[in-house]
């Protein structure tokens, strides 16, 4: 049975400390939001960076979006995890989805240490750049058993707890899906194999459709097939675009943009597509055809409204399922 496309959208909670730090418009958030379940988009996400890329706090905000929408799914493209206390975000993440009626996604990544301005952020926390990876993997256990069970005792190399009861359990009886961030151009297979073991799901946004497409075999490689599970795994990838019909003038407003948000023109041509609607709809259509079923959609721009407006009438219906 073919897979069912869906899509989503990027609020930019760092794009609005971009354009005002002082007094970030909020409102711009919340008019996306609505606009986004109007037109028929299947969730709504924010990204998380504590200080080296400011922005608003991501389950907060994401709390506030679930009062203003009802059936939109919600969710972090991703969230630090290893930076925080396993059982306070089990507590918030849990409240998230009783606040959304069980709308709520948890996409985590590792994160990164490779320049001064990320290893600053992780020392402000107390956390070592080499205990990432393990501390990011305990939590995503401690998360599960604090979801689904009781009195739960843990014992790891980083958090030690006995007997804990988290009250209350979220919406989902399930626990709320973690997706978890995989990239296979990192050169690291341990990405895909922790995913399988540990999530419901991946979030990749590198990799062009050809690297994605040979990563998710691995992936599928390490998937235990256990008939009795009936979670399916979702495969989303994050894209970054700005539509503009004169190609030129879509880079320069997406370089802009990315330029300010990451204080450096990383990943470089890995974005995009700039430009046209049809070379965005035919940028979607490889990424489906390498095995994404969920896509998450940013814009590059310091305009989100008409750019979503572009998206609605020139992309949406040339990429996603007939209603």
């Amino acid at each position: 049975m073919e897979t069912r496309k869906s899509i989503g959208l990027l609020l930019p909670t760092r794009g609005i400390v971009m354009k005002n730090p002082d007094t970030p418009n909020v409102d711009l958030l919340f008019e996306l939001a609505e606009e986004a379940e109007r037109i028929g988009l299947d969730s709504l996400w924010v990204g998380d960076s504590l200080l080296s890329k400011p922005r608003l706090e991501p389950i907060t905000t994401l709390s506030a979006i679930a009062a203003r929408t009802s059936t939109v799914r919600i969710g972090t493209a991703v969230l630090l995890a290893a930076m925080r206390n396993p059982v306070l975000l089990a507590h918030s993440v849990a409240t998230l989805d009783i606040i959304s009626k069980g709308r709520a996604i948890l996409g985590m990544g590792v994160g990164g240490v490779f320049n001064d301005a990320l290893q600053k952020e992780w020392g402000a926390v107390g956390v070592l750049g080499k205990e990432r990876a393990k501390r990011f993997e305990e939590i995503a256990e401690i998360l599960r058993l604090l979801w689904t069970k009781n009195d739960v005792s843990y014992c790891g190399e980083y958090f030690h707890f006995d007997n804990v009861n988290l009250q209350p359990k979220p919406f989902q009886k399930r626990g709320v899906p973690i997706w978890l961030a995989c990239h296979e151009r990192a050169g690291k297979p341990q990405q895909w194999k922790r995913a399988a073991k540990l999530s419901d799901g991946i979030v990749s946004i590198s990799d062009t459709p050809d690297e994605l497409e040979v990563g998710l075999q691995k992936y599928s490689s390490y998937l235990q097939r256990d008939i009795d599970d009936p979670l399916q795994k979702d495969v989303s990838f994050y894209l970054t675009i700005n539509i503009n019909q004169d190609k030129h003038v879509a880079e320069k407003d997406a370089h802009d943009y990315l330029n300010r948000y990451y204080g450096a023109n990383i990943w470089g041509t890995r974005w995009g597509p700039f430009g046209s609607a049809n070379s965005i709809i035919d940028r979607c259509n490889q990424y489906w055809d390498a095995g994404v079923n969920h896509l998450i959609v940013r814009f590059a721009s310091f305009d989100p409204i008409e750019q979503l407006k572009r998206f609605e009438t020139q992309v949406l219906p040339y990429i996603s399922d007939p209603v």
